[in-house]
């Protein structure tokens, strides 16, 4: 019988067919694709002739099909729906994936015919393209070490092979301890919470299996409870909880996987001839350094902390005012920050949030993306992994431009946060290709449900993400979409939050749930006068992140990281009662794969261009001008990882930005 993962996928657009995958087919298919992948492998390598770039680089770019149908499937699924059947074949496929690409890129006859190719690279008459794809998979060659030898090379191959079982670890790890722990709460635990919070607890406690309502630890759920709940003993509680994910002891503690995982990302750098991990990782980055990446860091950090230092003597004096003596904590700071915005700009987020339905920030979402490049969407109706997931098919002048699929809802089978994937890249080579993009969130269930502001600008964040890889036009899949500079992948996204805020946009599609409403003016005047509202404390959190991810790997590994973590705080004069965004034993972005290692600042880089790119809009006719569309699609959305990412600002915008206008952006300094 055919393995259907292997099979010729007859659905519409070719998209995999959820419905007849069975968990015990990942196994057989897995083993099956690596088989075939690596007799491409061999036959590339081994190949009598010359090598050309068409019997070389472009045969690398058409190897692995049946590979690549295998991944997306498997871990859509694993890091979405997960199971204890799919994380055990997660825990299996780490080690044996680790092996085969290491293999590929250890393979010394492959490497010398991409040498040989590099060397006479000015003789091959290439495409810009191609000379691109070139250099990208020779560079790729050699810091995967295909250049080492002897010890040096079986030690790279073992280091690749454990790193990719702790990042598992780490991953299914987190995950654990945020399905397992809840917290039930009494109907009187409910006094004081809005609606929407208590509609959430209750289906959480469904969710659960619980007898009523429960806090859990996913943010669209605890965040609110810490917001609005008065009870000052539950929010000590369930933040405690929130912030010992990863560090409760027994199975699941990753404090020694950090310390492993940082180890052996210094000893790979030094192999390949680098100081330090950071040098190694920022050398393919826009930041290029990590002087430049602590320069950017601390220009923000000093405006940040001193607005959130002055912040925090408002929210004591709130706190004692309520009778609440001794000094502010990270499990008040949310409630007096919240009590502080209705007072001040007179905007109750419980208030707010009918206006912001998922349905509705969708459209919006939608709706933006057809009147800046022309995008229509209509639902599809097609079997996917989950009853929570929905699709559309994405046309431009009734042609298909791709597959766009969401995954909105918070469930104990799903890594928390939010990301965009493609199970299917944009391409031309070896044959046409339309792409598959996937936006994954963590939103809140309800009738109908409701966002927070936050949880609607991460919508348009992902949903930026996703247009990146729809509007990609490129030949080669290895630089389409989001195959780009990992300090630049975050442009598209953050500078399409920018469309929230869009005075018409809110307008038009923040309608009441109840009576269908838009917003009144004064609302939504409020709403973007309060856009930049306690900047100090997000901006703090983040960028003491980002610099304890720097100091982690601009370095020696820590053997205790947790230690350096507390030392470099102490050493910024982190304001008490602000924790960072992400501390170490959960910092998945970070250790549960080398995505954001020594790059968790790429945010407040991008964020950087977001903040000038979208002034070049309002500086041209508007937000919808169509001339910036047009610029934005050609030079940044559609061209992937085809050229420098510094280029292909430049292109876009004419020059470089400063800090300024991100520092403006978050109000910390005056426009």
């Amino acid at each position: 019988m055919t393995n259907p993962i292997l099979s010729d996928w007859t659905t519409p657009f070719e998209i995999a067919p959820f419905d007849t995958i069975a968990d015990s087919d990942f196994s057989p298919a897995l083993d099956t694709a690596l088989k075939a992948h690596n007799a491409q492998i061999d036959a590339i390598a081994g190949n009598p002739d010359a090598p050309t770039f068409a019997n070389t680089v472009e045969a690398l770019e058409a190897a692995g099909e049946q590979l690549d149908k295998v991944l997306s499937v498997f871990f859509t699924v694993a890091g979405a729906d997960s199971n204890p059947m799919r994380e055990e074949l997660q825990r299996d496929f780490s080690p044996k994936l680790a092996a085969h690409f290491s293999g590929i890129s250890s393979n010394k006859a492959l490497f010398q015919r991409l040498a040989d190719l590099w060397a006479r690279k000015d003789d091959l008459s290439l495409t810009d393209e191609q000379s691109r794809v070139l250099m990208l998979t020779h560079r790729g060659f050699v810091r995967a070490g295909a250049a080492l030898t002897g010890d040096a090379d079986a030690r790279m191959q073992e280091i690749k092979a454990r790193l990719a079982s702790l990042g598992t670890s780490f991953t299914q790890n987190l995950l654990a301890d945020e399905r397992e722990w809840f917290m039930p709460l009494s109907e009187d635990d409910l006094e004081g919470l809005p609606d929407f919070v208590v509609d959430a607890t209750r289906a959480a406690g469904q969710e659960k299996g619980a007898d009523g309502p429960v806090v859990t630890l996913s943010r669209s759920i605890i965040v609110p409870f810490l917001q609005f709940s008065p009870r000052r003993d539950l929010r000590e509680k369930a933040y405690k909880a929130w912030t010992a994910r990863g560090a409760n002891g027994g199975e699941t503690d990753n404090r020694e996987i950090a310390a492993e995982i940082l180890a052996l990302r210094e000893e790979r750098a030094k192999l390949l001839g680098y100081a330090n991990f950071a040098a190694y990782k920022l050398e393919t980055e826009m930041a290029r350094t990590p002087d430049k990446v602590r320069d950017l860091l601390m220009q923000v950090w000093e405006p940040a902390k001193a607005r959130a230092d002055a912040d925090a003597e408002i929210l004591t004096q709130m706190m004692q005012a309520d009778g609440v003596n001794g000094p502010l904590a990270a499990w008040d700071w949310r409630y007096y920050a919240e009590k502080r915005r209705k007072a001040e700009h007179d905007l109750d987020e419980a208030a707010l949030k009918p206006y912001l339905q998922l349905d509705r920030m969708i459209e919006a979402a939608f709706a933006c993306a057809n009147r800046l490049f022309g995008l229509e969407f209509a639902p599809l109706d097609v079997p996917l992994y989950h009853p929570d997931c929905r699709a559309w098919e994405v046309t431009r002048n009734g042609q298909h431009v791709a597959v766009f699929i969401g995954d909105y809802f918070a469930r104990g089978s799903k890594r928390s946060g939010a990301r965009c994937s493609a199970m299917r890249s944009q391409a031309k080579f070896p044959t046409v290709q339309a792409p598959v993009v996937i936006n994954v969130c963590n939103f809140a269930k309800g009738d109908p449900a409701l966002l927070s502001y936050d949880d609607a600008r991460t919508l348009f964040h992902e949903f930026g993400h996703a247009l990146h890889q729809m509007l990609s036009d490129v030949t080669y899949e290895s630089i389409s979409g989001t195959s780009v500079a990992r300090d630049f992948v975050e442009l598209p996204s953050q500078l399409y939050e920018h469309w929230l805020e869009v005075p018409e946009v809110l307008a038009e599609f923040a309608t009441h749930a109840n009576t269908g409403a838009p917003m009144p003016q004064d609302m939504l005047d409020k709403v973007l006068k309060a856009a930049n509202f306690d900047q100090g404390f997000q901006t703090v959190e983040y960028v003491a992140s980002a610099l304890v991810d720097l100091e982690f790997h601009d370095g020696a590994a820590p053997a205790d990281p947790i230690a350096t973590q507390a030392q470099v705080l102490e050493g910024l004069g982190m304001p008490p009662a602000i924790g960072m965004r992400h501390a170490t034993p959960h910092f998945a972005h970070v250790f549960a794969g080398d995505g954001y290692s020594a790059g968790y600042y790429s945010y407040m880089w991008s964020e950087v261009m977001d903040a000038d790119a979208f002034a070049a809009f309002e500086e041209a006719g508007g937000a919808f001008d169509p001339d910036r569309a047009k610029a934005l699609e050609e030079n940044i959305l559609s061209t992937g990882g085809s050229r420098e990412a510094e280029d292909l600002y430049l292109a876009f915008r004419g020059r470089l930005p400063g800090v300024e206008a991100l520092l403006k952006g978050r109000g910390l300094i005056s426009a």
